[in-house]
C-alpha cells in the first residue's frame, strides 16, 4: 500500500513492487493499468541496472501472459500475483523457466510453475 497513495484514495490503481528475500518491498509504482504499473517497474529497475536475481515481482492483479512474457525477458525468476494466472500465462511462465504463484494472500498462495525456487 505504500506504493500506491492515490489507490489509497480511489480504489482505482494497480501496483507493481520489487520484493527482496526478507519480504521488504522496494521500488513500487502504480496506474491505473496493471500492465503499465508493471511497465514502469520493469522499466526503472532496467535502467537503473538492478539485478533480477535476488527477489521478485509483486503486482496487485491477475497475472496475464503478457505480464509473465515482460518479466521473463528482463530476467525476472519469480512473478507472485494478489489474483488469478491465466492459462497461458501458465504455459508461457512454464515455457519461460520463471516461478509463477497466484492467489498470493496471509496463509495461502497456489504456485503454478516452478515451485523448487521457493523455500517454506
Amino acid at each position: 500500500n505504500d506504493f500506491q497513495p492515490v489507490g489509497q484514495l480511489t480504489c482505482c490503481t494497480h501496483a507493481a513492487a520489487w520484493m527482496l528475500p526478507s519480504g521488504e518491498l522496494v521500488g513500487g509504482h502504480e496506474d491505473v493499468g496493471r500492465h503499465v504499473a508493471l511497465d514502469k517497474l520493469l522499466g526503472r529497475r532496467s535502467q537503473e541496472g538492478e539485478s533480477w536475481q535476488q527477489g521478485a515481482v509483486l503486482v496487485s492483479s491477475r497475472a496475464s501472459y503478457e505480464m509473465v512474457q515482460k518479466s521473463a525477458m528482463c530476467g525476472v525468476e519469480i512473478l507472485f500475483a494478489v489474483s488469478a494466472a491465466t492459462t497461458l500465462a501458465v504455459e508461457v511462465a512454464e515455457r519461460c523457466n520463471l516461478t509463477l504463484v497466484g492467489y498470493c494472500k496471509p496463509g495461502r498462495a497456489t504456485v503454478y510453475t516452478h515451485p523448487q525456487r521457493l523455500s517454506n
